[in-house]
């Protein structure tokens, strides 16, 4: 379970929010609405353990994500508003020295059907700098296809794709649920779930 106990965030001067609770249960998902500005990309950080919040506490199956330190970020896995791809390597590269960071095994046919999945069949030895941003974008998206850690964050994941693959996104995010899963999730888009319980959150 994922709880955020009374939190708040403060950026210079401004307070985004604070008093901030909720829980998460497996097979849930956490959609962040707000306005831009409204402190959605500093929640995720929050919850990555990247930003500390100026009040409150995050516990991940009931104890601080600060305390557990790598424990935790051994059961997350986090998709930012960037690619966080190299430019120079190849999607296939990518993706396999994406599982090395994360200390995930993922085999070189595991990562060519990850790819084949998101529709970059005959594109896995071609240098990213030549893809498409929308190419870009399901080089990144490629990683959750095989991924198993049971918490999601996941920051515009829509972003750049067409309606075909937002489609195809929703099924791997609904098939994470089914498994037990959690998520976080902020989008600007109206995207369908069509399994789990999806849950809103508005800040702002």
């Amino acid at each position: 379970m994922l709880e955020a106990d009374n939190l708040e965030c403060v950026r210079g001067e401004r307070r985004l929010f604070a008093g901030l609770d909720f829980k998460l249960e497996g097979g849930e998902l956490l959609n962040l609405q707000g306005r831009n500005g409204a402190g959605k990309t500093s929640l995720l950080r929050m919850l990555i353990g990247l930003l500390p919040p100026e009040a409150g506490e995050i516990r991940w199956k009931g104890k601080s994500i600060k305390a557990q330190g790598d424990d935790y970020r051994a059961d997350l896995c986090y998709l930012g508003h960037l690619n966080a791809i190299k430019e120079e390597l190849t999607p296939l590269e990518n993706l396999l020295a994406a599982a090395h960071l994360a200390d995930e095994a993922l085999s070189e046919d595991d990562a060519i059907d990850a790819l084949e999945q998101v529709g970059l069949a005959g594109r896995e030895d071609l240098a990213c700098k030549y893809l498409s941003q929308g190419q870009k974008r399901r080089v990144a998206l490629a990683r959750l296809v095989k991924e198993k850690r049971p918490l999601w964050i996941l920051d515009e994941p829509f972003v750049a794709l067409d309606v075909a693959a937002v489609d195809w996104l929703a099924g791997i995010i609904s098939g994470h649920l089914q498994r037990g899963g959690m998520a976080v999730m902020t989008t600007h888009q109206q995207v369908n779930i069509p399994a789990g319980t999806v849950r809103e959150l508005r800040l702002g």
